[in-house]
């Protein structure tokens, strides 16, 4: 029987992955507490430009960088979600933080996912090629990839090129874009087009799955901030800025 959302995972397989996203996403939400809100220290001075500036009333505004805040967790979580979908192609397998994200079977293919093409410095480009280089001498059959899901282009090409003011190129490290990489994988050339269409119809499905109750917990920082502000008669920015900054000269007396 044809599968009902894409042609080269299992609908079962597809499911828990986007089962898995989901858990992610309510993780981070629920993560976003008055104290993780404070954990990186919040820039009240920008948030006042910006609620002046953007016209933007504090508590929006609040809610705006929380949500922020919990973009940046998810991010990474997207990652896994494409490793773990292309992991359930035949012939492939995830690396479960064994130095690698995506490997074949027969060990002819190792991969390092990146969600966007701009995540890495230098430093951290230099250390994958070295370890894609290694994989590549220790499997002397292997094409090892560097992945960029969201890439500037379409392509699949040789990795080389100066970093950090130093020659790298190997014949068998590469670096390929996301479409290509699902297409390699999977021996179907729109096969991230594939899964694009089928994300909503996979989403709706899973979300008719679960229990409406447990769908999602919002976080509690602007609760406890807004709670605070009833008793101190503080702003919103304020009282942020007295619980982050009260040890600045003068700041305690906000």
């Amino acid at each position: 029987m044809a599968n009902k959302y894409v042609n080269f995972v299992s609908d079962e397989h597809l499911l828990e992955c986007v089962k898995n996203l989901h858990n992610s996403y309510l993780k981070a939400k629920n993560n976003i507490s008055k104290k993780n809100f404070y954990s990186n220290k919040v820039d009240t001075i920008k948030l006042t430009f910006d609620s002046k500036f953007n016209n933007i009333e504090e508590e929006d505004l609040i809610q705006a960088e929380i949500l922020r805040q919990i973009d940046k967790s998810i991010n990474n979580s997207i990652g896994t979600f494409h490793e773990q979908v292309l992991g359930g192609i035949e012939g492939y397998e995830i690396g479960n933080l064994s130095g690698f994200d995506i490997k074949a079977t027969n060990d002819t293919l190792f991969a390092d996912i990146k969600n966007k093409h701009n995540t890495m410095n230098s430093s951290s480009s230099e250390a994958l090629f070295q370890k894609l280089a290694r994989y590549a001498d220790t499997y002397k059959n292997a094409k090892c990839y560097w992945v960029q899901i969201l890439a500037k282009g379409s392509f699949n090409e040789s990795w080389k090129g100066d970093i950090n003011g130093k020659e790298y190129s190997h014949s068998r490290v590469f670096k390929i874009s996301g479409d290509q990489f699902y297409a390699l994988l999977s021996d179907q050339e729109d096969a991230l087009l594939e899964l694009y269409k089928a994300l909503p119809l996979v989403i709706s499905d899973h979300l008719k799955s679960i229990e409406r109750g447990d769908l999602i917990k919002e976080n509690s920082a602007l609760e406890e901030i807004t709670s605070e502000t009833e008793k101190s008669n503080r702003s919103i920015l304020d009282q942020i800025t007295f619980e982050n900054y009260s040890y600045y000269l003068g700041f305690d007396k906000l």
